[in-house]
């Protein structure tokens, strides 16, 4: 469980360390559907820009700053499981900080994040055809190395890290209603969650075929999902973490689901008018408001977190 002071003393850790990412105050009579009521304030957080191209750099640093400052990272470094961007964000912090790193990955993983991994320094380990296999291979390995585990969302620090965002956003925007991010294993949406309690409400969105907050919040608890589609490798976690349950439950967090088409036509749609390039998994929330699953109330003031650009943007223009 993590709360408001985790995510204020994590902004502190690693202030310097990561990028205070921009907003973009946008039109919102662009994002919902004609015949709904229309939001008075609309921002885009581009976290997409962060090292690594993804928010994971926030909550790496704080995990890995944190074991540092405690003694707890070992000869053997550090040792993450990821469908990419984790392992970016532990490998780009690993080096930054000056110990090793190992990343383990399924054999799906795009080839652009693999490339990159092996451009920041890190031993890559390609394992199975889903993240679950990758997972426990890299388990396995820091059992017998000694090495640091860095988990993808379910850490107290991971989770903080990420809540990072919600405080820049707060006073970026000054004032909000409603923020909504894409959910995988829930780790961003936890952060942000704990960040903005009583503040602003958080809604998690999913791909229907991989609907990890969805099944948890209807079953009252986290259980496994068969996960499958275009955002898979972003958010590809067949179950929502602990920390990610216990916040939603706690503060409120709604869950919303969009088809695969419809992420894939909000992506096209932020390149086409916006000129900004965003994965597919990033691309769920735009698609909540574009397709009117999440339905605003009028003079809602809404923030969309884009959280990752990890993606081969080749099929944008097709």
């Amino acid at each position: 469980m993590i709360a408001l002071p985790d995510v204020r003393n994590a902004a502190a850790r690693i202030e310097g360390r990561v990028r205070r990412t921009p907003v973009m105050e946008v039109d919102p009579t662009g994002f919902v559907p004609r015949g709904l009521p229309v939001p008075s304030k609309m921002w885009l957080k581009l976290e997409h820009v962060q090292h690594t191209g993804s928010f994971k750099a926030r909550g790496a640093f704080n995990r890995i700053l944190a074991a540092s400052e405690a003694g707890r990272i070992p000869e053997s470094g550090v040792i993450a499981a990821s469908g990419g961007n984790a392992g970016l964000a532990v490998a780009y912090a690993a080096g930054q900080i000056g110990t090793k790193a190992e990343v383990y990955v399924p054999e799906t993983a795009p080839p652009v994040k693999v490339a990159k991994l092996r451009a920041l320094g890190a031993t890559v380990v390609q394992v199975g055809v889903k993240y679950a296999d990758a997972y426990e291979a890299a388990i396995k390995r820091a059992e017998d190395s000694g090495a640091l585990f860095c988990h993808p969302y379910d850490q107290p620090d991971m989770c903080a890290g990420a809540g990072s965002i919600g405080l820049e956003l707060l006073e970026q925007a000054g004032g909000l209603d409603t923020v909504l991010c894409a959910v995988g294993g829930g780790g961003l949406m936890a952060g942000v969650a704990a960040a903005l309690e009583g503040q602003a409400i958080v809604v998690g969105v999913e791909p229907a075929n991989a609907p990890t907050l969805n099944a948890a919040l209807r079953a009252g608890k986290p259980v496994d999902v068969e996960v499958s589609g275009v955002a898979a490798d972003s958010l590809g976690a067949g179950r929502l973490g602990e920390i990610a349950y216990a916040v939603a439950a706690r503060t409120g967090v709604r869950s919303v689901l969009v088809t695969d088409d419809a992420i894939s036509e909000a992506r096209r749609r932020m390149w086409d008018e916006y000129r900004l390039v965003i994965e597919h998994g990033t691309a769920a929330a735009v698609a909540a408001l574009r397709t009117g699953s999440y339905r605003p109330r009028a003079g809602e003031r809404i923030a969309i977190l884009l959280c990752g650009a990890n993606t081969d943007p080749g099929d944008l223009t097709t």
